[in-house]
């Protein structure tokens, strides 16, 4: 099965760039970023699987997100510069680890090959305990939601995954298969032991507790040619908070 795909820029003698989300995401999150890479080649936003109108399968490991990213590099020319964020970039990295000949280039948005203690099953909880039944409004979403979630900016990154068209309405999640597999998510896994020799590029956001000292050599075990860079300013959510210096780093370093 092919991930729902996005296909924006222009043809140009450069490889495609493909980009892929983190956790509760969908293509279009990354939509700055693919404006300003477009300039210049093709960019295939992909939907994750689990995620947005990508299949839905029970497995969420990351062996898997890197075999469907494989297969969007195959059909796009069989090379690619590849970007992901948060989840997206375990599964970027995953690529790039298995099938390095896939990858020209690598960057990754604010996460390590590296087994994290957090969990994001609150999150789940939260979407799972609104009732949907009877919304026509996402200001009516945002108050059910509101009773679970604090935060405004996080509940308005998770309703952009509501599908309010939908009858009933539905999260575009699979979230069983998302609350099974979450120590996959925040996990790494303990193989492969490979490195990829590739250039790579670790964006960091300052404010972040994503990237620190452990995590940088976990990127430098697994990445030998790795540029890390912290975005000041910046949290987990770089691309958003500082969205210009991002995408002119990203630009740069993939030429």
């Amino acid at each position: 099965m092919m991930l729902n795909m996005m296909v924006t820029g222009t043809d140009s003698d450069r490889p495609p760039a493909v980009l892929a989300h983190g956790l509760f995401g969908s293509g279009r999150n990354l939509g700055g970023l693919a404006r300003r890479l477009g300039e210049s080649r093709r960019v295939i936003s992909v939907d994750m699987r689990n995620h947005g109108d990508s299949f839905h399968d029970p497995d969420h490991g990351y062996p898997a997100l890197a075999a469907d990213l494989a297969q969007v590099v195959q059909d796009a020319g069989g090379q690619a510069d590849v970007l992901g964020h948060s989840m997206g970039g375990k599964a970027a990295m995953m690529l790039a680890l298995t099938r390095p000949d896939l990858v020209r280039r690598l960057v990754v948005l604010d996460i390590a090959p590296f087994a994290y203690g957090h969990s994001q099953e609150g999150l789940i909880d939260a979407m799972q305990a609104v009732d949907l039944a009877g919304l026509r409004l996402r200001s009516q979403a945002d108050a059910r939601l509101a009773e679970h979630v604090t935060d405004p900016g996080v509940r308005a990154f998770l309703l952009q995954s509501l599908d309010l068209k939908a009858d009933p309405p539905r999260w575009k999640f699979n979230l069983p298969a998302l609350r099974s597999q979450m120590p996959l998510l925040v996990g790494w896994p303990d193989a492969p032991k490979a490195s990829f020799t590739g250039p790579a590029l670790f964006l960091a956001g300052e404010e972040s507790d994503y990237c620190r000292a452990p995590q940088a050599a976990a990127i430098r075990a697994h990445f030998p040619q790795a540029k890390i860079r912290a975005i000041a300013g910046a949290g987990h959510w770089l691309h958003a908070d500082r969205p210009e210096e991002v995408a002119a780093a990203v630009s740069a370093f993939l030429g």
